[in-house]
Formats: structure tokens, C-alpha cells, sequence
């Protein structure tokens, strides 16, 4: 990393546990007014994918502090991990040149590591790319292929599934880790309304996570056709929800636009998913959580865009984002919106 960057953009550990505390504007060097951590990000030719999930990961403070402090990654020689934690510095930094921040040095780092999988002028879906990134910087951060990382640490959790086979009585029991729940949306309707209109069917959060409750049933048909039945044993500190809105058909996508409505505040996980294991003794672990990120995709599949709705957590306000337009927004208008990933928080008990 450039000597340069790293002497301007530098916190120490007293200016990152004050961040969230902190509600003044700042003026950068070209004379703009922004909020440190609410900065727009430059659209490169189609990275809108990579902005979304870049200014939802900034909510995750304990990622976002490790981050913050290079001295913390010194060992790693990933540059992935560097121009990520340059970047999460320079969105967050309070004496920037502009009002905004471009994110091309990382998109050149991930263009690198990925393999072109990801690249500028090509459209992907933020849900890979959260996925492809999360899974790539823990495997790049730590030490020894045993060893846990900040994105585990932040976002991993643990399912018991239990598998039927057709015609098979024997049942099948593994625990399997996850850093996202794929929530399946219900079919839309294939009928109008009396008034000729499109019926925007709705569901709520509630029987979208009962899929997790242990007794609820999903077949699958590959390899083979089979009964799952999942339940979720440990929950993550940042629980990830991933709406499945797409779904290919022919050799065309497909979006299902049901709205789900879904808490903003106060989401009593256990109210969902009443099979959830209390915690241990002596250890302080909630099962409230709050929503801090909420991806949405407005449009047709095609030529659709995405935006992000974000907690400013210093003030529980709440901001819309999409590229450099940063505004704020009514809690309401993020539950009005067509969700496709969310992160929640965890409370602390």
C-alpha cells in the first residue's frame, strides 16, 4: 500500500470506537460538505452491484473497525484485503478530498482475484458478489485453514438439516455453517384483479422464515429428489437475508415482485424461528435484531437498478443510496421497498 494513503487516511483506535458517536459534518479539501461513512460512491460503468454491497458492509462495525486499523491485516498479502480496507478508510475518513469516494483501485483488485468473474461493464448481482467477497476475504485473513476471521466472526452462523430421500426411511443429519439465508418468495399470481390491474402480491417476513423453524418441509430435486427440513442452532451477531426475487426460465430471468414486509426495529427472532437454542449460561446474547442494510431491486430484470437503504446509527436516521446520490429517508419508505437483501443486527442484551 502507498505510504501516502496510508499517512493521510489514518485512525487510531480512539478516533474508531468514537465513530458511531460522532454526528458532524465535515468539509472536504475541494470545500463539499459530506458525512464521514455516508459518502456516494462512483459508478464505474455498471458496478452498482459492488456500490450496494460496499455501502451495506460500512453498517457492520466490527468489520468496519477492523478495517479501519491496517496493523490488524499487516500479515495478510492479499490485495483484496488492502484495497478493501483502503476503501472502508476512505468512506469513513473525515478529511477526504471530495464529498465522494471512488472505488476503482478495489474493483481492480477483485477484477484480479475473482478471475474477471466480476468486472467493470458487466452487470452482476450483489448477492454473488456479497457471497464471492465475504467468502474470499475470510479464506485471504486467516492464518491457517482452521483459524476463524472477522467475516466469520460477524456473519457465520450454524443449521441442523435433516434429509429425507423418496422411498427412503433413513434420515440424514449434518450441521451446516452459513453466512446468508436464501428466503423463497411464493409464486405471483397469475391473474389481474376486477380493475385489470397486476395484483402486487405480499408476504410477510414471518412465513418466509418458518423454511428455518425445523419442522418446516422444502423439497429439492437435485442431485435427486429429497425432503429438507432446516433449523437454524446458532445465530450470527449480523444475520443475512437474501430474498430470492430471480430465477432463470428459458434463457431469459424472471422476477418475482412480491413485497415483503418485514420489522425495521425490535425483529424477536425467536418469535419466527421458536426452535432456536438459548444461549449458554453466563453468555450475554439476544435474539432481538435490527435492520441496518436493506438492498432493493427496482425494474424489469433486464434494465433494472439496485439501491441501498443504510442506518446512520449515530443519529437512527436512515439513508437512501445509489451510486453518488446519498439523501435522507423515512423508516417507512425502506419497508415500502422491494427488498432483496437485508442485514440485520444483532442487540446487545
Amino acid at each position: 500500500m502507498k505510504a501516502s494513503v496510508l499517512s493521510i487516511y489514518r485512525f487510531s483506535r480512539a478516533q474508531v470506537e468514537e465513530l458511531d458517536k460522532n454526528r458532524q459534518w465535515s468539509r472536504a479539501l475541494d470545500g463539499s460538505d459530506y458525512l464521514p461513512g455516508m459518502v456516494g460512491l462512483n459508478n464505474i460503468q455498471k458496478t452498482e452491484f459492488v456500490n450496494v454491497t460496499i455501502q451495506s458492509l460500512m453498517r457492520v462495525t466490527p468489520l468496519r473497525n477492523f478495517f479501519l486499523i491496517p496493523e490488524n491485516y499487516q500479515h495478510c498479502k492479499s490485495p483484496l484485503v488492502h484495497r478493501f480496507g483502503e476503501l472502508t478508510r476512505k468512506i469513513w475518513h473525515a478529511r477526504n478530498f471530495k464529498g465522494q469516494v471512488s472505488p476503482h483501485e478495489f474493483l481492480q483488485a477483485v477484477m484480479k482475484a475473482s478471475k474477471k468473474r466480476f468486472r467493470i461493464g458487466q452487470q452482476s448481482d450483489p448477492v454473488e458478489f456479497m457471497s464471492w467477497l465475504l467468502n474470499t476475504l475470510h479464506v485471504d485473513l486467516r492464518p491457517s485453514k482452521d483459524a476463524s476471521s472477522i467475516i466469520h466472526q460477524c456473519f457465520q452462523g450454524e443449521l441442523e438439516v435433516v434429509k429425507e430421500y423418496q422411498g427412503n426411511e433413513n434420515k440424514e443429519t449434518s450441521r451446516m455453517p452459513f453466512l446468508m439465508l436464501g428466503l423463497d418468495l411464493p409464486p405471483p399470481p397469475l391473474f389481474k384483479d376486477v380493475m385489470e390491474k397486476n395484483i402486487i402480491p405480499q408476504v410477510a417476513l414471518f412465513d418466509l422464515l418458518k423454511k428455518f423453524d425445523g419442522e418446516t418441509v422444502t423439497e429439492v430435486v437435485r442431485p435427486k429428489l429429497a425432503r429438507m427440513r432446516y433449523r437454524v442452532t446458532r445465530s450470527p451477531p449480523y444475520l443475512m437475508f437474501h430474498m430470492v426475487r430471480f430465477k432463470k426460465n428459458n434463457f431469459f430471468k424472471e422476477k418475482n415482485p412480491t413485497l415483503v414486509n418485514f420489522p425495521v426495529k425490535d425483529m424477536e427472532l425467536r418469535d419466527y424461528i421458536p426452535s432456536l437454542p438459548t444461549a449458554p449460561e453466563g453468555e450475554k446474547v439476544c435474539s432481538k435484531y435490527n435492520l441496518i442494510a436493506n438492498i432493493v431491486h427496482d425494474g424489469k430484470p433486464e434494465d433494472g437498478y439496485f439501491r441501498v437503504f443504510v442506518q446512520r446509527k449515530s443519529q437512527e436516521l436512515w439513508y437512501e443510496m445509489q451510486d453518488l446520490h446519498v439523501a435522507e429517508t423515512l423508516s417507512q419508505m425502506v419497508e415500502l421497498s422491494e427488498a432483496y437483501m437485508q442485514i440485520y443486527e444483532q442487540q446487545e442484551k
